[in-house]
């Protein structure tokens, strides 16, 4: 990886975020646009640009030989989560706020910003890789990360309680696993469908970074009250978690890419729909809120920092 090549995809990351931002300034963009913008690139450019990316670029050897990196992801992730947990318990965190508190330091936004990062910095080559840590990452908030910030509320509930395994099963994983499938049974779609599938997964960066720019900007400053916690946040976001996943992936044999993929996904922003959750569940929803977007400008600041280490891989 080209140390300018990737500053230079850095800078067109930052500029299409600015682009979402100005837009917002002038009134162009507002929450229902940023609403709409999730919704396509969730339901239609993530699902239609794995199918298109998958069967184009991988057989079924290749697959098979790319599964065993899920190890990866799923012990880093859990490590993680348990740190997170007694560290809220040690540091006294409000008891509404410990299940946000451990899913933002160990699971983070692989999708809805991870993928269009990583396609930024490292190509269509990464995609696979991508999706590898996001099968690990999606199981696991929507199983222990879920069961933990519906406890802030004071809910008991179960770990694979039905609704949250129904929110796992979503339009990206399900095209993940179709892909899959036509890759195995080495099934070929007629050239108007992968067209189509090619098309509508082109949206995807721009409509994220656009969606990240409206965002910012309608974060309001004057309620993110820094304190313990968040510094806590930051350095078990973006610093523990990507070293545990760089110590993990060199004591195995992977692929370079794999290795620069999965210490980038393991530094993006919490999951957006945390505070959903939160707010659901009668924990302290606010808070969550304010974290998912300290943790986003975050990954803006460290972005760079990890691009110029990851040169030196």
């Amino acid at each position: 990886m080209s140390l300018i090549n990737s500053m230079q995809s850095v800078l067109c990351i930052l500029l299409m975020i600015s682009v979402g931002y100005f837009f917002s300034r002038i009134g162009w963009f507002n929450d229902g646009t940023a609403k709409l913008f999730s919704k396509v690139v969730v339901n239609i450019a993530v699902p239609g640009y794995m199918i298109s990316n998958l069967i184009s670029t991988y057989d079924r050897s290749k697959l098979i030989c790319l599964a065993g990196g899920v190890l990866i992801p799923y012990t880093s992730m859990i490590i993680c989560y348990v740190l997170g947990t007694l560290i809220a318990k040690a540091i006294k965190l409000p008891s509404n706020r410990r299940g946000i508190f451990a899913a933002t330091i160990s699971i983070s936004n692989t999708l809805f910003v991870g993928l269009p990062v990583n396609v930024a910095l490292f190509g269509d080559s990464s995609i696979p890789f991508v999706f590898i840590y996001f099968i690990a990452n999606v199981s696991l908030f929507w199983t222990i990360g879920a069961y933990g910030i519906s406890r802030d509320g004071g809910r008991e509930g179960h770990i694979f309680s039905k609704e949250n395994l129904k929110k796992m099963v979503s339009p990206p994983l399900c095209a993940f696993i179709i892909a899959v499938i036509l890759i195995f049974v080495e099934a070929s779609l007629p050239k108007f469908l992968k067209d189509t599938f090619k098309y509508m997964g082109n949206m995807l960066t721009p409509l994220s970074m656009l969606y990240i720019g409206i965002t910012i900007y309608n974060i309001d400053f004057k309620e993110m009250k820094w304190d313990k916690s968040m510094s806590l946040i930051v350095i078990g976001r973006f610093v523990i978690s990507p070293l545990l996943v760089f110590f993990l992936c060199s004591s195995v044999v992977m692929p370079v890419l794999m290795k620069k993929v999965f210490i980038i996904q393991s530094a993006m922003p919490a999951m957006s729909v945390t505070s959903v959750l939160a707010e659901a569940g009668g924990g302290d929803h606010k808070y969550a809120a304010i974290v998912t977007t300290m943790t986003t400008i975050a990954t803006l600041l460290f972005l760079p920092i990890y691009i110029i280490l990851l040169s030196k891989v």
